[in-house]
């Protein structure tokens, strides 16, 4: 028996190993492409340089880089923070009755399929200053897909824990605090991991729409200025950060979904076993 349990914790270790090794070499054989033929063909660095300009750059350049990076990072968070206190609360609220959710979820569909490019500047002369227009613009984007998946999830509950529930004379309150929520974690957890990066996205289109320029910006205005001076290396370098800043925030909220639901919920249990 503990033979067995040793095999099959050696097993379950090789498949991790293998699920983290196999993406970075991947990556790492791609750079190494990319750096070989950006030095075989002599492209110059001003069209397209290769992996060791980008790191120069991004080292050179790392104290003008990261200052925008962490205002890119404040305003995706932030936007990410307020989509879901907004996205689960509407959703508590849409499913309280069908006249209440044919009311109001037609205008969450309207700011939803509406170009945030196209909001921008309305947001752009009423807010009080670009940070807050920016938050608001990742706000709007990030806010849908955590309030339908919460209305889905919300709405998904099995009916004969509903029926037991009334049996048991539970309130309203106790129906939505103990079978709703818990139920609906998995469609939450899911809008959470589309937020976070469509917050990403939003936050860098809405500093594109505003033009935002000075010590302030973040990684959308370095990606403007490097293009507009032609410095390649550091639009790449800008790039890159922007990247790696998507991967992260996918990790941790994929780490959050999986330590909320690898316990009992089947999509984590059957990809453990």
């Amino acid at each position: 028996m503990t033979a067995a349990l040793d095999a099959n914790l050696i097993r379950r270790h090789r498949e991790t190993m293998l699920r983290v090794l196999i993406p970075i070499s991947v990556v790492v054989c791609l750079i190494l492409l990319w750096q070989v033929l950006v030095t075989a063909s002599g492209v110059p660095q001003y069209i397209l340089p290769g992996p060791s300009a980008v790191g120069v750059s991004l080292v050179k350049d790392w104290g003008t880089l990261a200052p925008a990076l962490w205002v890119t990072t404040k305003i995706t968070l932030s936007a990410l923070a307020l989509a879901l206190l907004g996205g689960v609360g509407m959703a508590v609220f849409l499913v309280q009755s069908k006249w209440i959710e044919t009311a109001f979820y037609p205008i969450a569909v309207i700011l939803q399929v509406t170009p945030i490019v196209a909001v921008a500047p309305l947001i752009l002369i009423y807010a009080p200053s670009t940070q807050v227009a920016l938050l608001i613009c990742a706000f709007l984007v990030a806010f849908f897909p955590i309030l339908s998946n919460m209305v889905q999830g919300l709405k998904s509950v099995d009916h004969n824990l509903l029926n037991l529930f009334d049996l048991y004379g539970a309130s309203r309150l106790q129906t939505l605090l103990y079978l709703k929520l818990p139920a609906s974690l998995p469609y939450f957890m899911t809008g959470l991991k589309i937020g976070g990066g469509l917050s990403l996205i939003a936050a860098v289109v809405a500093e594109f729409a505003a033009g935002s320029a000075g010590a302030g910006s973040g990684l959308a205005f370095r990606l403007l200025e490097a293009q507009y001076r032609l410095n390649i290396p550091r639009l790449f370098a800008a790039l890159i950060l922007l990247s790696a800043l998507g991967v992260v925030i996918f990790g941790i909220t994929s780490f959050i979904a999986w330590l909320s639901l690898h316990r009992w919920h089947e999509s984590s249990i059957r990809r453990e076993n």
